[in-house]
């Protein structure tokens, strides 16, 4: 074990959990390496890439007419194939402080319910952005990993990973997954329901970045104990002028509603579908929440009032889908045993 490690160090390996919101990549031996937004901008003129990552996602809304900021991975699945080439190349480039001469081996995460063209896609892109060798794993299982769930041993593990573009909700058992679901409705459309409200009762446009500083500020999936406000920028829609006004926490909570309530329903029926002598275990050990969705306030307490189930958060919910992918790059035999090929 220790020559594995003394030769890890070196690896060029990287696990990449390529996520609608946020890619994060793990190098082995060295942990997280990068952790930035899937976003790319384009100069359409050119059809050159001006930036990807973090300094793309600062041109949100603020591009002049020939640069567009794009997201190239739509509900945890690629929708523009050449952009997310030009991502990884970008960031498996940066994971290796731009050494061009390594052709790593790659463990890429995806969603539960992606269909044989959606994975060629992404096998297809790492295999071009430069990897000698590509696993493809699900999301649902690597969060477990990460979560630190014992998933080789013969008992029921619930896992509710709310990722930028889906919720995965699966049941582990001996390695293996007993039921999966990935519901196509996350943090993203949490983000998309406080636009349309803000625009349906105070005819106020607001931008995706503010959506997401109101969801993290003042978002909750259950009523908090003490009520919070924040004061909110847009634009008039009847004037055309920029406008101030103040949001509730019940306001927001209202705005998420439907959301959540597709989230909690998925939870249902996994649960329902859970075979008996799993679900056993599933009341004792209960349900872990992961994914940067699994942090909207509140939403632990709601579930919990919901199944009647004990529920925890993970350690590092926005990191456990990245940390379980690593994790495997280690263990080759459970790699081998769960990957999607």
């Amino acid at each position: 074990m220790a020559f594995r490690s003394f030769f890890s160090i070196f690896s060029s390996d990287l696990a990449i959990d390529l996520g609608t919101a946020n890619t994060l990549v793990f190098a082995e031996g060295r942990g997280i390496v990068v952790r930035e937004p899937s976003i790319v901008a384009v100069n359409k003129i050119t059809n050159k890439v001006e930036a990807v990552g973090s300094a793309a996602k600062d041109m949100l809304g603020r591009t002049p007419g020939n640069i567009v900021a794009i997201r190239p991975m739509k509900d945890g699945v690629i929708a523009d194939f050449e952009v997310t080439e030009r991502m990884l190349d970008y960031f498996i480039k940066k994971a290796h402080g731009r050494s061009l001469f390594v052709r790593p081996k790659i463990v890429i995460s995806v969603p539960s319910d992606i269909t044989q063209v959606e994975k060629r896609a992404v096998k297809d892109s790492a295999l071009q952005a430069g990897a000698s060798e590509v696993f493809i794993v699900e999301q649902a299982m690597a969060a477990a990993i990460g979560a630190g769930l014992p998933i080789t041993e013969p008992t029921g593990n619930m896992i509710v990973d709310i990722g930028g573009g889906t919720t995965d909700v699966a049941v582990i058992s001996l390695a293996g997954i007993v039921y999966s679901k990935s519901v196509r409705v996350a943090s993203n459309e949490m983000d998309e329901a406080i636009i349309q409200y803000i625009k349906r009762k105070y005819n106020l446009l607001i931008g995706e970045r503010t959506a997401e500083a109101i969801k993290i500020e003042i978002g909750s999936a259950y009523p908090l104990d003490e009520p919070i406000s924040m004061e909110i920028k847009g634009r008039d829609l009847v004037e055309g002028v920029p406008k101030t006004l103040t949001l509730t926490d019940a306001e927001v909570r209202e705005a998420l509603a439907e959301t959540v309530g597709i989230i909690l329903d998925a939870v249902r029926v996994a649960l329902e579908k859970t075979p008996p002598e799993l679900s056993a275990d599933i009341m004792d050990k209960g349900i872990v929440l992961t994914g940067g969705g699994s942090m909207l306030k509140n939403l632990d307490r709601r579930l919990r009032e919901e199944t009647g189930l004990p529920v925890t958060t993970a350690e590092e919910p926005l990191s456990s889908v990245a940390l379980g992918t690593g994790a495997m790059l280690a263990d080759v035999d459970l790699l081998r045993k769960i990957s999607l090929d």
